[in-house]
């Protein structure tokens, strides 16, 4: 049996029976009428299979489903009976994360390709341990944890997920029994949005409990096998921040909000130090070490636990205690234990007191509407400022002085902008530099969107020479990409920005954003454009002597730049910079990716083998060619159009709205973020936010921007005669085959049968009719371009994975397609609001279920 075969069977034997053998144990809970519900709910799936295969509609399904197995007459009866069942689903669905969480070292090779013991084989063997050491000096990851709203598990359904998982791995049945009580009665859904400070602290707990052991881990791994090779200096992995500080387009973030989560962050590092220091303690009772963790103990307990008596403490302070102590263990105890205190100091170095790197994050049209109010009372800006030309706005911008504090702006958005720029500096002091030192101004559409901020810096009282802060454009739309370059290059050309980028290194931290790129472009145009302005950036930044360091704004989704990430970043070549990877990871992803330490370590692992392998083990032959690079533009250019015309269709937003929930999304108390920006009531496409977007397509089952326009290029190329060109490309080229696989992925959680009964509609049945065209064709072609039969084919455990998630899902969206459809019927008639609103509600609450089974949906 091959490696895949086994690793197939281990997933069914740990994952697929088990689920089967603990599903059974819901029955026997003693909860109300639950042994009836998971019967019935057994039942309502075979029914739902029937009758999609019979071409049946959910609101067909469900009818006859109630006329036949039940005796309910009244839509309260059948309400309280569907709601039951998606309760029941949801738990399904924790109890399979568990079980793959649990089975995550038995179907990953922890030590096979793309991990650092695979790695250290690599480059023992390649004679590469000196370029190593070089890459390391500069190399790192940084995760950037974000609050995006796509996480609809609770934090107690969390904890539940994780203390299963352990339950599980020991196979300690009363244990699970326990926590499957537990989950039954446990709340799924949140009564009041979450605010800033709480979405903060609940990605604290993944900092403290997961990336805090994984990370030490790593670096460990990395010192003992390398210890020439991981400078002190460079840590190798970073971590990053968003709840708090990012607040384009959540008015409910303030800069009270991001001193309490820098305050959040520093205190729990301390904590996490303050617990080791506690647990080496009982090993080192050594003369000459036991006094001196006991000063250290002294202090970070202070700096916890006692109130007003905070004292100065910082990163360098701590390392220069551990390495005291291990000079004493090393010379006067024969080095015994000394791995523990090294353990310490490679996280201090990860860590510092900041715990993750704050960022701040603020639209451009914000800053515009601050030098609007400004202008009226700052002289030097001159009245008027919004009508000069750029080079004059630039001119005035650049010789700004502080401001007075007695002036006030009439915005509350736009006084807080000024006020979270003067706190940066009191972050700085307490949590170190680290703690909050970028600042990203989203929809840069031209170098005035960051020279701006710079002006804002200095009216906030920065004195250029000492401004510690990175300003980092984010480049999002396809034309915002296509003119990236020309704005960077005008940056780096003047003198005053120059100068500031010599005080920070010569470094320019770029980000570029998936989300928006795929909703304005389709999944084609947005990778791809998004590769050729890194590459165009790479180049002008190289010839202006600037390290470009590039920030990925990554979803779940492939269509939000999700999947399979790791295998994006090996596939870069040489043509783009790669000195970092830099990637947010948001909400959902969190917990499905770094949910534990196992799959946490291995993730983190990938990435960094990713960046390292693809400058020293690949000889850069995943550069594209030109004539590759023209075949990839021919194709990006034409799935456009296809996508662009779909965009542009009369029907194509109207809907989505129609039959999908895309309008009940505000409902989900996820976040504190609204689901659009801009206050207006009309539904508008600049307006609505990505992830709805992208998350609405995937509950209607469509998933259109994850593959729509693929088919159409495709079939254009073969036209053309070049359908071969893109077989020899989808094997050779590590970045096409990726998009291919990311593209297939999309697709695999497709399920047009759902919706069907729409092409019958007389206002939607032709885009109904267009998409699923689509969709088949994409499949066609796919099939052409990799030689397989299935889509996912070179992923069998994936595949059985989404197989099982979608048959766990199935009753979910039926239910919720029902209750739109009634939904809508209702609120047509004007009949019965208070029913209208339950029916609202159902279509919401299936939401929950929906994303959390695609783990990276939204």
């Amino acid at each position: 049996m091959d490696i895949t075969n086994d690793t197939l069977q281990q997933f069914k034997e740990e994952v697929g029976i088990k689920f089967q053998l603990y599903n059974s144990l819901f029955t026997a809970l003693p909860f109300h009428k639950i042994e009836k519900t998971g019967i019935l709910l057994s039942l309502f799936l075979s029914v739902c299979e029937d009758g999609y295969a019979n071409k049946k509609s959910p609101l067909v399904i469900i009818s006859n489903f109630f006329k036949k197995h039940t005796n309910y007459t009244t839509p309260k009866e059948e309400l309280d009976l569907l709601f039951r069942f998606v309760q029941y689903a949801e738990r399904q669905v924790v109890l399979f994360d568990a079980l793959e969480d649990a089975a995550f070292q038995l179907v990953h090779d922890m030590n096979g390709p793309g991990t650092l013991k695979h790695l250290e084989s690599e480059v023992v063997q390649l004679n590469k341990e000196k370029e190593l050491s070089e890459k390391l000096k500069e190399y790192s990851v940084r995760l950037v944890l974000t609050a995006h709203p796509t996480q609809f598990y609770p934090g107690p359904v969390l904890a539940i997920i994780n203390d299963l998982s352990k339950a599980l791995i020991n196979d300690n049945t009363s244990r699970v029994n326990m926590y499957l009580q537990q989950l039954g009665k446990t709340a799924f859904f949140k009564k009041k949005k979450p605010s800033p400070y709480d979405e903060a602290i609940s990605l604290i707990w993944f900092l403290e409990n997961v990336f805090y052991q994984a990370a030490g881990q790593i670096t460990n791994f990395l010192k003992t096998h390398f210890p020439e090779a991981l400078p002190a200096r460079n840590p190798v992995i970073k971590m990053g921040f968003w709840p708090g500080g990012d607040r384009d387009g959540n008015p409910f973030v303030n800069t009270e909000t991001t001193l309490q989560v820098a305050d959040a962050l520093r205190s729990s590092i301390i904590k996490c130090y303050y617990l080791d220091v506690r647990k080496i303690r009982r090993r080192l009772t050594f003369e000459g070490v036991e006094e001196l963790l006991m000063l250290l103990e002294k202090k970070l307990y202070n700096n916890i636990f006692i109130p007003d008596q905070r004292t100065d403490l910082n990163k360098d302070e701590i390392l220069a205690t551990l390495e005291e102590i291990r000079d004493v263990i090393i010379k006067r105890h024969n080095g015994l234990f000394v791995h523990l205190v090294n353990g310490l100091i490679n996280k201090v170095r990860v860590f510092g007191l900041h715990f993750a790197s704050l960022d701040i994050r603020q639209d451009s049209s914000i800053h515009k509407k601050i030098y609007q109010s400004l202008s009226k009372k700052v002289r030097s800006l001159g009245k008027d400022y919004s009508n000069a030309n750029e080079e004059e706005k630039i001119d005035r911008l650049l010789k700004l002085k502080p401001l007075n504090t007695t002036i006030t702006l009439p915005d509350a958005i736009e006084q807080d902008t000024i006020n979270v720029i003067r706190a940066l500096k009191k972050i700085q002091q307490l949590n170190g530099e680290e703690g909050c030192n970028r600042y990203i101004i989203s929809h840069s559409t031209s170098a005035i969107s960051v020279l701006e901020v710079y002006g804002l810096f200095l009216l906030a009282g920065w004195k250029p020479s000492e401004m510690t802060v990175d300003l980092v454009p984010l480049f999002e739309t396809i034309e915002d990409l296509q003119n990236a370059a020309m704005v960077m290059q005008q940056l780096y050309t003047n003198p005053v920005y120059k100068k500031h980028l010599a005080n920070r290194g010569n470094q320019q931290t770029i980000m570029v954003g998936f989300s928006d790129g795929t909703k304005d472009g389709g999944y084609l145009m947005a990778n791809w454009g998004i590769y050729k302005a890194k590459e165009e950036l790479t180049k002008i930044s190289r010839e202006n002597g600037v390290e470009v360091i590039f920030f990925d704004g990554r979803g779940g989704p492939p269509a939000r730049g999700g999947g399979k990430s790791h295998k994006f970043y090996a596939s870069m070549g040489n043509n783009i910079a790669n000195k970092e990877i830099q990637l947010t990871i948001q909400g959902q992803t969190v917990s499905s990716n770094f949910g534990m330490t196992d799959a946490a370590r291995y993730n983190i692992e990938q990435l960094l083998h990713a960046g390292i392998s693809n400058d020293l083990l690949s000889n850069h032959k995943d550069t594209l060619e030109g004539d590759e690079e023209i075949l990839l533009q021919e194709l990006a250019e034409t799935s456009f159009k296809s996508y662009d015309a779909l965009k542009r269709h009369p029907m194509f937003l109207e809907y989505l709205g129609h039959a999908s929930p895309l309008n009940f999304y505000g409902q989900t108390n996820i976040g504190s973020r609204p689901a659009k920006r801009g206050i207006s009531k009309k539904l508008s496409l600049d307006d609505l936010r990505a992830i709805p977007f992208v998350g609405a397509w995937s509950q209607l089952k469509q998933n259109v921007t994850g593959y729509y326009g693929v088919g159409t290029a495709l079939k254009e190329a073969e036209k053309n005669g070049k359908l071969k060109d893109y077989k020899k490309l989808y094997k050779n080229s590590l970045f096409f085959r990726t998009m291919i696989d990311n593209c297939e992925m999309a697709m695999k959680k497709c399920f047009f049968p759902l919706t069907a009964y729409l092409s019958k509609h007389p206002a939607y049945g032709e885009i109904w009719k267009i998409i699923h065209k689509e969709y088949l064709l994409t499949e066609e072609y796919l099939f052409k371009i990799t030689g397989s039969k299935e889509l996912m084919a070179d992923y069998p455990v994936e595949r059985l994975s989404i197989q099982m998630r979608e048959r766990i899902v199935l009753p979910l969206v039926t239910i919720q397609q029902y209750a739109i459809t009634r939904f809508r019927e209702l609120d047509k008639s004007n009949r019965s609001a208070k029913l209208k609103e339950t029916y609202g509600k159902l279509v919401m609450r299936c939401s929950f279920g929906i994303i959390n089974a695609g783990r990276n949906s939204a």
